[in-house]
């Protein structure tokens, strides 16, 4: 989802009210962002706002599964959540959570947390730290099927305009996966800025070879 000007807005969503007043005093504390809507459920349209505070615990019920789709349409999401355990942080973030914030650490690490998310920056918190560094498998990031794919033919020279095509989904899409993979680099401390970062650190991960990405045909050869 594109950023638009003027104040990021933000929405939240908890199933406890106190919460909620409690982030929006947080947050009305920055001038650049204003919370434009609050709810108590995870369906939510994606674009409802720049970033998306999710509570991971809603009605007894954890929403994990919630991100990914709302993740793969486009919505930044802030996993925000009173459980820390590894299992829970890092499945929120394989799921396409930009940041993760654990609800025991404060303002300064909310705040800074929308602020990186809606800017396409990683932000780290402490309890996040710890996880990925605990993590053996930390170091190589799990990249989503839809990430890999785009990857695989945007690394083939395609542009974003035939990725899209190929994967039948928008050019806005195809952004958001390649973003979202390039964050999830620059959570485990091995940022790919450029595309030819991204195609090195693919090839290190094993994730494409070095024929993966030639030979690619053209999807508009043989149309008349």
């Amino acid at each position: 989802m594109a950023r638009t000007t003027g104040p990021l807005t933000v929405a939240i969503v908890d199933d406890h009210p106190v919460v909620i007043e409690g982030i929006q005093t947080w947050l009305s504390e920055e001038p650049r962002i204003s919370v434009g809507h609050t709810g108590e459920d995870a369906d939510v349209e994606p674009g409802v706002a720049d970033v998306l505070v999710l509570d991971l615990n809603l009605h007894g019920r954890l929403v994990i599964g919630d991100i990914a789709t709302l993740a793969a349409a486009g919505q930044r999401v802030i996993a925000f959540s009173q459980f820390t355990e590894q299992r829970v942080v890092l499945e929120a973030l394989e799921a396409g959570a930009c940041e993760f914030v654990a609800k025991n650490e404060g303002r300064a690490h909310l705040v800074n947390a929308v602020l990186a998310a809606a800017g396409d920056r990683p932000y780290v918190t402490p309890t996040a730290a710890g996880v990925l560094v605990g993590d053996r498998g930390a170091s190589r990031p799990k990249l989503s099927s839809q990430e890999r794919t785009a990857l695989l033919w945007w690394f083939q020279s395609m542009s974003k305009a035939s990725v899209a095509r190929r994967m039948g989904v928008s050019v806005h899409t195809v952004d958001v996966y390649i973003r979202r993979a390039r964050v999830k680099y620059a959570q485990v401390g091995r940022t790919a800025p450029t595309k030819a970062d991204m195609l090195a650190r693919a090839i290190e991960d094993g994730l494409v070879k070095p024929d993966d990405i030639t030979g690619y045909e053209s999807a508009a050869v043989g149309v008349g």
